[in-house]
Formats: structure tokens, sequence, C-alpha cells
């Protein structure tokens, strides 16, 4: 800093001081000013508490947004232009539905349930990542654009105009040791200042009907969020009726009882040998099958395999083949993914289908992850609608 800079700055103390300490008045602005440049700090405080507070409505949980902002600033430290996205409530609900819902399989009227909820929740969560986006970009960019340029610079004219005034004041009480060049240059600054500051709040409060815009798109978001999650909702709420109704209206299964032999076999102290058996409906079978497996070892239990009746009363009550209410389809051989999205399963696995790519790849949903797979894997038993 020059001597001339280092002079003024002590000019501008003093004067500051003998205003503050023995009440001396400064150069008093007109009131239309003064009414400006307390709507101008309103607006400031305004915005910088708007914002964070927007962000709060769409980012509720704070640990996560704390999160994501050091994950966003590592991604532009590396260069990096994608950002992290804000992990949408709906959208874990709708994970875990997905998941459990596939996991009871598509014979479970709650789990078919559970899917379409999943799924309508899931498309919530995009909408919800659209609101997110619109926002920032119709209200939280231009408020934060209005705070870094136009509100930066009012606030710096501001600020030289106090310190021009603090200047002219100082040389106005020292009339006499001062030359009148120099206090009549030290006023045309302060006028100066004075205009710049009040063209610059005056565009501003004028120009407020951009505000109001923003403001409007804020709300046109939000009504957008809601209208499309409330369709979701009715869809799903239709769709879940239709299940209800066709669970109702599903045949009752009679409970049957699974009858198993047991024997249990051991050696007494005097080495003579004790069983007792447990016998099914299917007396003859049972006993034939509890001689067979009866081993004279003290104290040790050996169960006989199911009778034939039984396992095949077993494999019945499992029969994959009963009718099925949406697309699906059934694993022929175990298929291990390659490439990124494509879909592993086992031999047996059913498969929701939700989509056929090509003649060779259909796209389908196994415990809750979704991904493609070739045809010739599966054997379609519900097929999609043309």
């Amino acid at each position: 800093m020059s001597v001339a800079g280092l002079k003024k700055q002590l000019h501008k103390a003093s004067q500051l001081l003998t205003e503050k300490i023995n009440g001396v008045e400064g150069t008093k602005l007109d009131e239309d000013f003064i009414k400006m440049h307390k709507k101008v700090e309103i607006t400031q405080k305004l915005i910088l508490e708007l914002v964070p507070k927007t962000t709060e409505y769409l980012q509720p949980n704070p640990a996560y947004r704390a999160k994501l902002s050091m994950l966003n600033t590592v991604s532009r430290i590396r260069g990096q232009v994608k950002t992290v996205g804000y992990p949408q409530t709906e959208g874990m609900l709708g994970d875990s539905m997905l998941r459990y819902g596939s996991e009871l399989g598509i014979e479970s009227a709650f789990g078919c349930a559970l899917v379409d909820m999943g799924q309508a929740l899931k498309q919530m969560a995009q909408v919800r990542d659209c609101l997110d986006v619109r926002v920032k970009h119709s209200f939280i960019d231009p408020l934060q654009t209005l705070l870094d340029k136009e509100l930066r610079e009012i606030m710096f004219h501001l600020r030289k105009l106090e310190g021009r005034r603090l200047d002219f004041d100082y040389k106005k009480r020292r009339k006499g040791k001062i030359a009148e060049a120099e206090i009549k240059q030290a006023l045309e600054k302060f006028v100066e200042s004075k205009d710049l500051a009040e063209r610059s709040m005056f565009n501003l409060l004028e120009n407020d009907v951009e505000q109001v815009h923003q403001l409007l798109g804020l709300i046109e978001a939000a009504l957008d969020y809601h209208r499309q999650s409330g369709l979701i909702l009715e869809n799903l709420r239709g769709s879940l009726q239709n299940r209800i109704t066709d669970a109702s209206n599903r045949p009752k299964k009679e409970f049957r009882s699974k009858s198993v032999g047991s024997t249990m076999c051991y050696t007494d102290i005097y080495g003579f040998s004790t069983c007792s058996s447990v016998r099914s409906s299917d007396t003859e079978i049972t006993d034939a099958l509890s001689e067979k497996y009866v081993t004279p070892v003290a104290h040790k239990v050996i169960q006989p395999p199911l009778i034939p009746q039984t396992s095949k009363l077993l494999t019945n009550n499992y029969d994959h083949s009963s009718p099925m209410d949406q697309p699906c389809c059934r694993a022929l051989y175990n298929f291990k993914p390659e490439n990124h999205g494509e879909l592993g399963f086992k031999e047996g696995d059913f498969i929701i289908l939700t989509n056929r790519v090509d003649e060779n790849w259909y796209e389908g949903l196994l415990s809750g992850e979704s991904g493609f797979f070739p045809i010739s894997y599966v054997q379609v038993l519900v097929p999609l609608p043309q």
C-alpha cells in the first residue's frame, strides 16, 4: 500500500472512532437511499437463509447432505463431472419391498403385491429426483447467482461509499488544515459512489418480478411432483385391489398332515435291543422301512427315508406349474453374468419378466435385482403382453 493510501485509511479510522466515541454525526444520506439499503440487506439475508432451507426441504437427512457434499467435493477434485445422487427414502423402501417380494415368489399374493408397491415407490423416487433437479435449476441456482453477482456488486459499492463518506467527513471536519481542492475531490468521489450504489440497488428492487418467477418455478415443480406421485399411487391402489380380488377368488387349499415314520432304537445295559416306532397311516410301508433301518446302537436314532406317498405329497404341494398372474419364466440352466447389467441365476429359479430387449435377450427381476439374460436359458411360463 502506498503512503497516500495508508494515510487515507488512517483518516477513515480516525473519523469512525470520532463518530462512535464522541457522537459526531457524519454526512446523512437521504431517506430513499436508506430504505433501499435496508431492503437490499433484507434480500441478502433472505437468500442466505432460503437456499440452505430449500436444500433441507428437498434433502431432509443432514447426515446424507454432509456425506454428499464431501463426495461431490472429492469428485470435483478428481475432475469427475457426475455427482452422487441423494438416496430418496421412497427408493430405499421400494428396494426392500422388491427384494422380499421376489423372495416370497410369484405364487404368493403378498409377494406380488410387494413387487407392485416396490416398483411404484421406485418410480416415486425417480419423480423425487426430477423435483430436486428442477428446483435446483429454476429456484436455487437463480437465487445463488443473484447473491453471487448483483448483491455482491451492491455490497461492494456500499462498502466503497462508506469509506469515501468517512474520508470526506474527516477532511470536511479539518477544513482549513486541508486544501479546498482535496475536500472537493473527496466530495465528488463520495457522490459518485452514492450514485453507483443507489442505481444498483434500484435496479435490483425494481426487477423483483424475476424472484417471483423463481418462486412460481418452485411451486410448479412441487405441484408436478405431487401430481405424478398421486397418479402412481392411484395406479398402485388399483393394482392392489385387483390382487385382493384375485386372492379372494383363488380356490382354498386344505391342509394335509404328512406323517413320517420314525423309530428310536437303543441297546440297554443287558444287551437287549429296544425299539419304539411312531407309525403313520401308511402302516405297512412304515413298518417295513422301520425294520430295515433299525440298528442296535446305544441311544442312537436313525430316521428312515420318507415313504413314497409322503414324498409325492410334498412334490405336489410345491408344484410350480400352477397358473401365474404376471409375466415370468423358469431357468433351465445356470447363467453366470459376464458383463455389467446381466442378471445371474441358477437352474430352477423363477424370474419376473419386465421387457424383451430383442430376439435373444430378456430383461427381468430376481431377488430385487434387475438385469438382462439370454432367452435360450429359460422357459417362459407366462409371456409378456404383446
